[in-house]
C-alpha cells in the first residue's frame, strides 16, 4: 500500500512499519535495545560512533551512556519530536512531529537503515528487514491524537505475557507517562500529558487501559498486530 506523504511542519503523524514476511526481527534483548536507541537518537542527524558499545552498556532503567551535552544537541537539532512508540516483535508504531521539512522522511530513513544494515551484520543475512518504506498517516485532531496514543500504547496487549499489563512493558513509552520519564528531552511527552489535570498520570494510565481506540482498517492493511 503506497500512502501520499504530504507531511508539513508542525503536524503529527503516526509512522509503522513491519518487518519482510512477518517474521521477527526484534526477538533478542540486544535487537530490541539497538532499535530503541535509533528510536530516541536518530531524531537528528547528530552521529555515533561504537553504537554496539553504547547500546549493550545501556539499561532499560538508566538509559544510555552518553553525556547530557548529547541530548541537549539532539533536542536543539533534531527534525522530529518523538510523542510515543511501541516496539513489537515484529513491527513498530510511532507518532511524531515534524519539527523540519523533510524530517519524518530522514527519521524514518535513519531508523530503517540503520537497523538493517546492524541486523544483517549480526545475522550474517542479505537484504531488506522491514516491508518497503514506513507508512505514515497525519494526525487530523487532537481527538485523533489522544486515541492514537492510546493504541500504540496498548498494542503490548497482544503479546499474551504483557496483556492486562500494557504500562510495564519496557519497549513502549507508557511507562514513560505513568512513571518517570526515562529519556528526559528526547520524549516529548507534554502534549499529551498536559491534558491531564491533577493526577496526570493515574488519568493517563486509565484513558489507555479504558480506551476503545481503534485505527481506520485501511491504515493497518498488512500489519501484523
Amino acid at each position: 500500500m503506497t500512502r501520499a506523504r504530504n507531511i508539513a511542519i508542525g503536524e503529527y503523524y503516526h509512522v509503522y512499519n513491519r518487518a519482510t514476511n512477518k517474521r521477527g526481527v526484534f526477538t533478542e534483548k540486544e535487537d530490541r535495545m539497538r532499535f530503541l536507541f535509533l528510536i530516541l537518537y536518530a531524531q537528528s542527524p547528530l552521529t555515533f560512533l561504537h553504537i554496539t558499545r553504547i547500546v549493550r552498556a545501556g539499561s532499560l532503567a538508566e538509559g544510555f551512556p552518553l553525556e547530557f551535552e548529547v541530548q541537549e544537541k539532539i533536542t536543539r537539532n533534531r527534525f522530529v519530536e518523538l510523542v510515543a512508540f511501541s516496539l513489537m516483535p515484529n513491527h513498530f508504531h510511532l507518532l511524531v512531529k515534524e519539527k523540519d521539512e523533510g524530517g519524518v522522511s530522514k527519521y524514518a530513513q535513519r531508523l530503517q537503515l540503520g537497523y538493517t544494515k546492524y541486523f544483517n551484520e549480526r545475522y550474517s543475512s542479505s537484504g531488506h528487514v522491514f516491508q518497503g518504506r514506513y507508512q505514515s498517516v497525519r494526525v487530523r485532531d487532537n481527538r485523533q491524537l489522544m486515541y492514537l496514543s492510546a493504541y500504540i500504547h496498548r498494542n503490548p496487549r497482544e503479546l499474551k505475557e504483557w496483556r492486562e499489563r500494557e504500562e510495564a512493558y519496557p519497549y513502549s513509552s507508557l511507562q514513560d507517562y505513568v512513571d518517570k520519564n526515562r529519556w528526559g528531552g528526547l520524549l516529548a511527552t507534554d502534549i499529551i500529558a498536559s491534558q491531564f489535570e491533577g493526577t496526570a498520570k493515574s488519568n493517563y494510565r486509565d484513558f489507555v487501559r479504558t480506551s476503545t481506540a481503534k485505527i481506520l482498517t485501511d491504515e493497518l492493511e498488512g500489519l501484523s498486530l
